[in-house]
C-alpha cells in the first residue's frame, strides 16, 4: 500500500517565496508611501503654523511701532521684500530696530580709474552688469588728480549723465601726485538697473597752457579720476524664508549698530513673488516706493506657503492688514 507524501516540492516552495516577497513589497510600498505622506503633511502644517505665528507677531509689533530712541522715524524702510521699523517689542522701555525680510542682502564693491590727456577733457569709467539682483543702495567715492590748483580748474562728476557734484573748486594742488578733492555721492537711483557709468569732466582751464600737464603714473595727462563704487544688493536666488532681525539700542549716545543685529528665521517655504509687503495711505490707495515712508498708514502682509509645490496639499495663503497706531488718521 503506497503512503501519501505531504509537503511542497522545490518548485512550489520557490513560487510561494516569490508570491510572499511580492506581497511584502506591495505592503511595504504602501507603508512607505503612507509614512512619507504623513511626514509631508506634518511638515506642511508646521510651516503654515510657523508663518501664522510669524505674521501675528509682526502685526503686533507693527501696530505698536514708534519713533526710535535715536530719533529715527517710525518706518526706516518700506520695500516690497523688506520692512524696517522701530518698536519696543519686549516691553523693556527700550525701542528696538526691527527688520522683517525675505531675502538676504550683501555689500559689494569695485573700483576703476580714468584719465584724459587734453585740456578741458573728460573721461569715463563703466560698471556694466555689475549686478542682476535688487539694488538696495549704492554710492561712489570720487577723487581726482591733475592740473587743479586754480579757482577755474575743477572737475564735474556725473553718473549716467546726471550731475553729482564738483571737485577741486578750492583746496587742490597742481600735479599733486596723489588723489585729492575726494567726495562721496549717493548713486542708488542711477544703479537700480544693475549698470552704471561715471564721467569726470574737467573745466576748460584744466591742463590749458602754463605747463599744466602732469606725469604721476600717466605721462602728460591733464586730469584723472578714481571711482570706488560700492553697493548693497538683495540676493533673490537664495532660499526664500521670512526672517526677522532685531537690533537693540546702545546707551548714550543712542545708536543701532547693524553689525549687532540678531537674525532668526520665522517661516520657510515661501512661494509667492513680490510684493510680500504692500503699503497704503489714509484713503486706502496703494503707495509707490517714493511715497511710502511719509504716507503709509496701513501695511498688508501676504505669504504663500508650500513645502513642495509639485504635490498636494495646495498652496496655503496668509494675509493680514495692520495699522500703525502712531500713524493712524481716520483710516
Amino acid at each position: 500500500m503506497n503512503k501519501k507524501q505531504f509537503g511542497f516540492t522545490l518548485i512550489e516552495t520557490l513560487i510561494a517565496i516569490a508570491v510572499f516577497t511580492m506581497a511584502l513589497g506591495v505592503v511595504s510600498g504602501f507603508a512607505i508611501m503612507s509614512y512619507k505622506g504623513q511626514a509631508y503633511t506634518f511638515q506642511q502644517a508646521t510651516a503654515i503654523d510657523e508663518a501664522r505665528k510669524g505674521i501675528e507677531t509682526m502685526v503686533k509689533e507693527l501696530r505698536e511701532a514708534k519713533i526710535g530712541d535715536d530719533g529715527s522715524y517710525i518706518i526706516e524702510k518700506a520695500e516690497d521684500h523688506e520692512i524696517i521699523f522701530y518698536s519696543d517689542i519686549d516691553k523693556d522701555g527700550a525701542t528696538e530696530r526691527v527688520r522683517y525680510f525675505i531675502y538676504q542682502s550683501s555689500s559689494l564693491s569695485d573700483s576703476d580709474n580714468c584719465v584724459t590727456y587734453i585740456s578741458g577733457g573728460s573721461c569715463d569709467t563703466n560698471f556694466p552688469n555689475f549686478s542682476q539682483e535688487i539694488i538696495d543702495s549704492a554710492e561712489v567715492e570720487v577723487c581726482v588728480e591733475g592740473d587743479l590748483n586754480g579757482g577755474n580748474e575743477y572737475v564735474e562728476i556725473f553718473a549716467d549723465g546726471e550731475y553729482l557734484g564738483t571737485l577741486c573748486q578750492t583746496g587742490c594742488d597742481q600735479c599733486s601726485g596723489t588723489w585729492q578733492g575726494c567726495a562721496v555721492f549717493d548713486v542708488s537711483s542711477q544703479a537700480t538697473d544693475g549698470s552704471i557709468m561715471f564721467t569726470a569732466d574737467g573745466s576748460s582751464a584744466v591742463g590749458s597752457g602754463g605747463g599744466g600737464f602732469c606725469d604721476w603714473e600717466h605721462e602728460n595727462h591733464s586730469m584723472k579720476a578714481s571711482f570706488d563704487f560700492s553697493w548693497t544688493e538683495t540676493n533673490t536666488n537664495a532660499n526664500v524664508n521670512l526672517k526677522k532681525g532685531i537690533t537693540n539700542p546702545t546707551e548714550y549716545p543712542v545708536e543701532y549698530p547693524q553689525d549687532q543685529e540678531q537674525v532668526s528665521i520665522l517661516s520657510r517655504y515661501i512661494r509667492n513673488q513680490l510684493p510680500i509687503f504692500r503699503y497704503f495711505d489714509g484713503q486706502g490707495e496703494e503707495l509707490p516706493a517714493p511715497a511710502r515712508l511719509e504716507e503709509t498708514k496701513l501695511i498688508r502682509v501676504f505669504l504663500i506657503i508650500n513645502v513642495n509645490p509639485e504635490r498636494a496639499p495646495q498652496n496655503f495663503e496668509l494675509e493680514s492688514n495692520v495699522q500703525i497706531r502712531n500713524l493712524k488718521t481716520n483710516l
